[in-house]
């Protein structure tokens, strides 16, 4: 597969290191979260940041933007998860569940419920009509980090410190299994868009490939030269794009998990520290890090 990348800009304004992109109402809308505490709203048309912006006490790490109901839940570091209402443009109320950064929230419009989880090891999951907790697990004595649906067999998934990949019954929240999936942290799970495969990347720097079925290994890949941070996949399915620590995105074919291209400062005049999210909208692909920058790329 044949494809090219251009750099169609880079947004600056934070002044601290980058951890969290959402999108927002619209295709041409996003959200982003720093270490400066500030939340923004980026317009990838005019390439500038829109005249809205929060401030919170603390990091925002994890950012979940809910349209259908105009909310947004900005989660930091003090384990805190800040519900604020877009239409009203106010904070409507602060849960603390957890004792420790927040490092992933995900909403289901099937269970209308937010799911949360961090660096206490504590999985939360909260009703968001009543904006209460329903629930608390405490999964491992390390950071719980990233959260994953798949809606073709009603599965919740989480990646966690301990090394493991932890499946549970969207519905009962039943644990299904559990089994290790790196030799160190896996920091991130990512479904394929059909539901078949599931995708993790860890601080062991490789990327593997597992059946959502059978929760079978597939394939492994030494994918980068330190941890990876996020995974995400184009809108069209057929390609996917790797983040990691060692300042670098790469982009794979879906289909034959190929590596195609490798986004540098070098070659593309990429980042020059961790990158640690990334975000794939209709047109581009966003990716952000420890650098400040956030970064645009068409992807063709």
């Amino acid at each position: 597969m044949n494809i090219s990348v251009k750099k169609i800009g880079t947004l600056t304004g934070h002044s601290g290191a980058v951890y969290a992109l959402e999108k927002g109402a619209t295709p041409s809308y996003f959200f982003s979260g720093s270490s400066d505490k500030f939340l923004a709203l980026w317009n990838l048309e005019t390439l500038q940041a829109e005249k809205f912006a929060a401030q919170f006490p603390s990091i925002v790490y994890a950012i979940c933007h809910i349209p259908e109901k105009q909310i947004l839940l900005v989660g930091t570091s003090a384990g805190s998860i800040h519900v604020l209402d877009l239409e009203k443009k106010q904070e409507v109320k602060i849960l603390q569940h957890h004792t420790s950064s927040i490092f992933d929230l995900k909403y289901s419009v099937t269970t209308n419920c937010f799911y949360s989880v961090g660096g206490d090891g504590n999985f939360a999951i909260c009703s968001l009509e009543t904006l209460s907790m329903l629930q608390i697990k405490k999964l491992c004595a390390e950071k719980a980090r990233s959260i994953a649906f798949n809606y073709y067999n009603g599965e919740l998934a989480i990646a966690s410190g301990d090394c493991n990949i932890r499946i549970f019954d969207l519905t009962t929240l039943e644990e299904k299994k559990t089994f290790a999936a790196h030799t160190l942290s896996a920091n991130i799970i990512c479904y394929s868009p059909d539901g078949n495969l599931i995708l993790t990347g860890g601080r062991d720097a490789h990327l593997n490939i597992w059946d959502a079925k059978s929760y079978t290994l597939i394939k492994s890949i030494p994918a980068h030269n330190y941890a990876i941070y996020d995974i995400v996949f184009s809108p069209d399915t057929k390609l996917f794009a790797t983040a990691s620590r060692d300042k670098t995105v790469k982009i794979w074919d879906a289909e034959s998990f190929e590596m195609l291209v490798r986004i540098n400062k070098e070659n593309y005049d990429g980042h020059v520290n961790s990158v640690n999210k990334l975000l794939w909208t209709e047109q581009y692909l966003v990716s952000t890090g420890d650098d400040r920058a956030v970064m645009v790329w068409e992807i063709k």
